[in-house]
Order: C-alpha cells, then sequence, then structure tokens
C-alpha cells in the first residue's frame, strides 16, 4: 500500500517536473502556452467571485439603508401607538426609534427627538402623527441630520402658530378632557373611541384610553419657531374622517409644504386603524430621500 502511494507521489512530482520544463521551453521559444484551471482553480475562482457578488449585493443593501426613521408620537397617545408600523418598517431593513415624548412642555420634546436624532448616529427622517409633526417641524430646523419629514395626520406650525390656531380648545364638547391637579389634560375615556378613533374596535380603543399620556395644558398655546419644513422634503397623510384635526386643516398644511399627499378614509388615529397604508407612505418616502442621500455622495 505504503509503495503504490510512494509511486503516485513520485509520478505526481515527474508530471509536474515535465510539465514546468515544457512550459519554460515554450515561453523561451516566443510561444504563450494556454493554460487550463484545474477543477480545484475553478472552484476557487467561482468562490470568490460568488464572494464579491454577496459582498457587492451587501454593500447595495446598505446603501438603500442609509436613513434611519424617527417616530413622534402625538398627544394622547405614546411611542406603542407605532406598534403596527414599526415591524413593517424594519422588516423592510430600516432602523428605527419610536420616541416616548414627555409631553410637558415643547421644548422637552423636541429636545427628545433631537437625543434621538443623535443617537440614530446619522441621516435620519422623521415622521410625527398629531402634535408629534409640530415636534418634527421643530426638532429639524437647521439640523443637518435630518433629509425628509413626513406628517400623519399631523400639525405642520408655521413660525409663531400654536395649535390654538387650528383647534379652539374652548369650542371642543364639554367634558372631553380631564385635568388633573398639576394642569395635565386626558382625554375622558368614555369619549375616547369617537374623538380618537372611531373606525377601530372599542376594545382596542378602551386600551387606548388606559394607557394614553396626559399632556401639559400649557402646550396647546406654545407656539412654533421656525419651520424645518421649508428647508426639507416634505410628505402629508390626510385623515379625512379626523374628529381631532379638521382635515380641511391638514390638506392646507399639505398645501402649504407643496408636500407628497395622500388621503386616507380614516380617523386621527390612522397609524392604528390603516398600518400597512401608513407604514408604505413612509417607505416610500425614505427610499426617495435615501436616493437623494446618495446621488448627493
Amino acid at each position: 500500500m505504503s509503495t503504490q502511494l510512494g509511486r503516485k507521489k513520485g509520478a505526481s512530482y515527474v508530471l509536474v517536473t515535465i510539465g514546468i520544463a515544457t512550459t519554460l521551453s515554450l515561453v523561451l521559444m516566443g510561444i504563450r502556452p494556454t493554460i487550463q484551471p484545474s477543477f480545484a482553480s475553478r472552484d476557487v475562482a467561482t468562490n470568490l467571485l460568488q464572494a464579491d457578488r454577496s459582498k457587492t449585493m451587501a454593500t447595495t443593501n446598505s446603501n438603500n439603508k442609509t436613513i434611519s426613521i424617527v417616530l413622534a408620537h402625538g398627544l394622547w397617545a405614546d411611542a406603542s401607538s407605532w406598534s403596527k408600523v414599526i415591524p413593517i418598517l424594519k422588516k423592510a431593513g430600516y432602523n428605527v426609534i419610536a420616541v416616548q415624548q414627555p409631553l410637558h412642555s415643547l421644548k422637552d420634546d423636541v429636545a427628545t427627538i433631537k437625543r434621538a436624532i443623535e443617537l440614530a448616529g446619522g441621516p435620519v427622517i422623521l415622521v410625527g402623527h398629531s402634535f408629534g409633526g409640530f415636534e418634527i417641524t421643530n426638532a429639524a430646523y437647521n439640523n443637518p441630520n435630518v433629509k425628509g419629514l413626513v406628517y400623519i395626520a399631523a400639525f405642520a406650525p408655521d413660525n409663531g402658530e400654536s395649535t390654538a390656531n387650528f383647534v379652539d380648545i374652548k369650542k371642543l364638547p364639554k367634558d372631553l378632557l380631564i385635568v388633573d391637579s398639576g394642569g395635565f389634560a386626558y382625554i375622558n375615556p368614555a369619549f375616547f373611541h369617537d374623538t380618537f378613533a372611531q373606525d377601530l374596535d372599542k376594545a382596542q380603543t378602551d386600551v387606548m384610553a388606559v394607557t394614553q399620556m396626559p399632556v401639559n395644558q400649557s402646550m396647546f398655546t406654545e407656539k412654533s419657531g421656525p419651520p424645518a419644513w421649508k428647508q426639507l422634503p416634505t410628505w402629508f397623510q390626510v385623515s379625512e374622517n379626523d374628529h381631532l384635526i379638521p382635515p380641511n386643516a391638514e390638506r392646507m398644511f399639505a398645501q402649504r409644504m407643496n408636500a407628497t399627499t395622500i388621503s386616507l378614509p380614516s380617523s386621527h388615529a390612522s397609524l392604528v386603524s390603516h398600518p400597512n397604508e401608513v407604514a408604505q407612505f413612509i417607505l416610500n418616502a425614505t427610499k426617495e430621500v435615501t436616493q437623494r442621500h446618495i446621488e448627493v455622495k
């Protein structure tokens, strides 16, 4: 057995030696031999090519996901209001941050969103629902990391405007708001379904009413600073059956910003009742912003 192996190795050595000598002779004679790669060489080349293709695909995918998405909720809600939208955005491969605003003051909420922008560590697109639109309008102003703004049934104020310019709190139905000893207002749970999300199952809105975050009443009259929507591309989703922000006001915001606009037959809580449409709208905006960002690079 060992003798046979030795003979085979010897024969292989002789063949290799002859091959090298023949190749050198041809080269000296000015003839360039055609060398066929061995099966092993072909396998190595194929593996390297496949690895290079995989690396290219990974780079392309990475380029398509350079923008993070920061979500800002509105009044009488919390970050969980995005719970149906987030999985769709994550499945598309984006880094997503849903900000939990304290709703104590506009200044505090804007600072919270700015920290989320910093945490994302790169370019972001901001998405605001309801009063969240008020907040992203201010948080994104002169912020070089913000590349676009998406408003979901939201306020989009100009400089010096407050929510009182569009919704008269004094004209709201009696007993709609319950105010605690600290001056924080809740939506009366008995009114929550019909006011906030009439197109959802009442069992679901009952949970939303219990988990709502109260808002400091002072925020109703706080004035906006210079608006970022004058600096950035914008998108706006109008809720045609909104009982909190008048749909006409939403359309005015969209037109004033020259925003890419869609309308949904939705309550104020469109992100909960129409999550697929809202998520796709955000993805479309994010893809467009991403493409612009890559082209600028």
